[in-house]
């Protein structure tokens, strides 16, 4: 893609327009955007209103915007993440409606916890994670399981730090946090309580490819008080089942 005056492609830009989107923000003025993506007025609305034209990007009646539904359709075409949710999900069910807890799936991403996918129940706890909402990978039991079985280069990245706190209870001392990670690779399972929020418990399980690599951490949110060992029993179950699902993959 053709460079701009500032040595951009269009494509970093057309980036950092996405980017300005969030589920806090879903939907945005033309000038918030460009102000948000750092473009000058007159790009920000040429681009905005080619990627409206092409359907990436949608305008309500006040002329405001928000992702475009042909964006989610390319998304998902052939998506890995897709596949992945898709086999989980009966698993998921199931746990959901044995726990009447949150019930996550996350994967790796950029070196961020990425939650593909949540169930809930009405009656659940307090969970600030989304369904494409990102967490630090040192903050919840499921980015601690991604954490503990990804690639030594990628612990040794992320326990270089910085590594904010998002509760008290947040472990954010590179030395503790590399043993502990040790210990959620031998047991397979991390309990973390009140990691993110100080009235939760996170508990995760890692999934693996068939028996191979882990591809992402399946956890459900509990009260902060409430036994975890029927949680955990569920999840390890779940998490069989979809690694041999995943295993019975072709392609």
């Amino acid at each position: 893609m053709a460079n701009s005056r500032s040595g951009e492609t269009l494509t970093e830009r057309l980036v950092r327009i996405l980017d300005t989107f969030g589920t806090d923000r879903t939907v945005q003025t033309t000038a918030e955007i460009g102000r948000r993506a750092n473009l000058p007025s007159s790009t920000a609305h040429r681009m905005v209103t080619e990627l409206v034209e092409c359907g990436l990007l949608e305008r309500d009646d006040d002329q405001r915007v928000r992702l475009g539904i042909r964006l989610w359709e390319l998304a998902l075409r052939g998506s890995r993440t897709l596949r992945l949710r898709q086999v989980a999900l009966p698993f998921m069910e199931r746990v959901q409606a044995r726990i009447r807890e949150h019930t996550q799936l996350a994967v790796i991403d950029n070196d961020e916890t990425l939650f593909i996918e949540r169930l809930s129940h009405p009656q659940a706890g307090a969970n600030i994670t989304r369904i494409a909402g990102r967490l630090p990978l040192h903050a919840s039991s499921s980015g601690l399981v991604l954490l503990a079985h990804s690639p030594v280069e990628v612990r040794e990245r992320i326990l270089t730090g910085p590594l904010r706190a998002m509760s008290p209870s947040t472990e954010t001392d590179p030395e503790r946090l590399h043993h502990l990670l040790a210990g959620f690779r031998r047991d397979g399972l991390v309990v973390a309580p009140g990691t993110v929020e100080a009235v939760s418990t996170g508990v995760a399980v890692p999934v693996r490819q068939g028996r191979g690599e882990v591809v992402a951490a399946l956890s459900v949110i509990l009260p902060v008080d409430t036994p975890t060992g029927s949680a955990v029993e569920e999840l390890r179950f779940a998490a069989a089942g979809i690694s041999a699902a995943l295993g019975n993959q072709r392609g």
